[in-house]
């Protein structure tokens, strides 16, 4: 592509009120409407002073800057560009929003985590956010050390990270996320909670699994559910509070003395080649030939202790061969890698450890998250930014339900891809008969996904 020689560009001028740059804010916000944003919020947080005047208002602008690209309170000026008031009402000011997120305490910040999850419990009843609910549903808990740099920040302190390989401790905070999947839908976001730093990655973890089980079942999780959760999560009170709550765990387990040698003791003919990462599929033995074996045993955790309990323990191992080993001369006896998880999984030996692989999927929302609004924790204030995060998890939600709605592969893209392709495209406004239409860029690629969820939101005309 190169610049026309014959017609050149010679002047840039910001002068059209009837241009927006994200058209797509309209679908998605009317989808936000319709799942009950703006009432769980005013019915729900209760601010003081003037600050907190309108809070579903103020909320709704963050949320839908947030979908607009905004990872910092400026940002958030998105919002009220060219001819997005004509579009819009109550759009405010960033100088607005940041008082305003100033004013959350620790309780406002839990009423506003109310408010998302009623939000998300409306989602669920507009779009299929959740299919296969009825059947099986996974809960999956994690952390991620957000590194910020402000040394004034509230409640920042050095926490561990893997950068590079290396281990290394950077000074921010540490947020915990639950999220809810099926085998059919992409994880949309449960519930959250802003940490210092220095926070070991389980606390608080048990009662934030409690409350995301009850969200789930709210949202329609009738079936099976299970937990999962890497070996940082293996707590007396994890395990405790899925058992309370009647629901599966699937747990990574730590490999210390005792799981150790429950792996040794498992017999040669009780291990079975799995579908790994480069295996191959034998023809002749109808089997995958590939370095990574799985075989289960019954194990008892917390032995000794009121938590006792015992379940299956499901253990993967991988042949550690040494490259500097000379040909022929190939050790005594062979060395393994063992990763045990610890479940009361019904499924079957190959399924449950397949399961408990696909916890990696919110490591995807993690991602997603930090590519868009967690790229900064923008406020000096910690309830602020632990605020800021509830409407992150809150505009996640929104993205996965618009990309349902488009219908196709947008039930599974990132939440960037759909945020570029369906949400930032831009408008030119015409008034016609006190209604605004909005023209879109003839030829956009992803029109067919746009006009699904424009349809899918908005009543037929008459």
């Amino acid at each position: 592509m190169r610049l026309r020689h014959d017609a050149p560009v010679v002047r840039a001028t910001f002068d059209d009120p009837n241009l927006v740059s994200c058209a797509g804010l309209v679908p998605v916000m009317r989808l936000a409407q319709q799942a009950g944003l703006h009432h769980a919020v005013a019915d729900r947080v209760s601010l003081p002073t003037d600050k907190g005047a309108n809070p579903a208002g103020k909320v709704a602008t963050i949320v839908a800057g947030m979908l607009a690209g905004a990872d910092s309170i400026d940002d958030l000026d998105v919002a009220r560009h060219g001819g997005m008031r004509s579009l819009f009402g109550g759009v405010y000011a960033p100088s607005t929003l940041g008082s305003f997120l100033r004013t959350f305490s620790h309780g406002h910040v839990r009423q506003l985590q109310a408010a998302a999850r009623d939000t998300l419990i409306g989602l669920a009843g507009q779009a299929p956010i959740l299919a296969g609910a009825d059947v099986l549903t996974f809960v999956d808990i994690d952390s991620m050390l957000r590194r910020v740099y402000g040394k004034q920040k509230q409640g920042i302190g050095f926490g561990h990270a893997k950068v590079g390989g290396y281990n290394v401790w950077l000074r921010g905070y540490n947020p915990l996320v639950a999220t809810l999947s099926t085998p059919l839908a992409a994880p949309v976001v449960a519930a959250t909670r802003l940490r210092s730093g220095n926070a070991g990655s389980a606390r608080g973890a048990a009662s934030m699994i409690a409350e995301t089980i009850t969200t789930a079942r709210s949202c329609g999780a009738t079936g099976e559910i299970v937990v999962r959760a890497d070996s940082a999560f293996y707590t007396k009170t994890v395990i405790s509070t899925c058992r309370r709550r009647r629901v599966r765990f699937s747990v990574t387990a730590r490999i210390d003395a005792k799981v150790r040698a429950t792996c040794d003791s498992i017999s040669d003919d009780q291990w079975i080649d799995i579908r790994y990462p480069q295996a191959v599929w034998d023809e002749d033995e109808q089997r995958w030939i590939s370095d990574a074996q799985i075989a289960e045993t019954i194990y008892t955790a917390f032995a000794g202790t009121r938590h006792q309990v015992t379940a299956r323990l499901i253990v993967r191992r991988i042949r550690r061969d040494d490259p500097t080993q000379a040909s022929g001369q190939e050790e005594l006896l062979p060395a393994y890698r063992y990763h045990a998880v610890f479940t009361d999984s019904p499924f079957t030996l190959t399924q449950a450890e397949a399961q408990h692989r696909q916890h990696a999927v919110i490591e995807q929302v993690n991602a997603d998250l930090i590519a868009g609004p967690l790229a900064h924790l923008p406020s000096g204030r910690f309830s602020a930014n632990d605020a800021w995060l509830t409407c992150a998890g809150l505009a996640h939600n929104l993205t996965r339900a618009a990309g349902h709605l488009a219908a196709g592969t947008w039930t599974a893209a990132r939440t960037t891809t759909i945020r570029t392709r369906i949400i930032n495209v831009a408008a030119r406004l015409a008034h016609r008969a006190r209604a605004v239409h909005l023209h879109l860029p003839e030829h956009w690629p992803w029109q067919a996904a746009f006009d699904n969820l424009f349809t899918a939101v908005h009543p037929a005309p008459g």
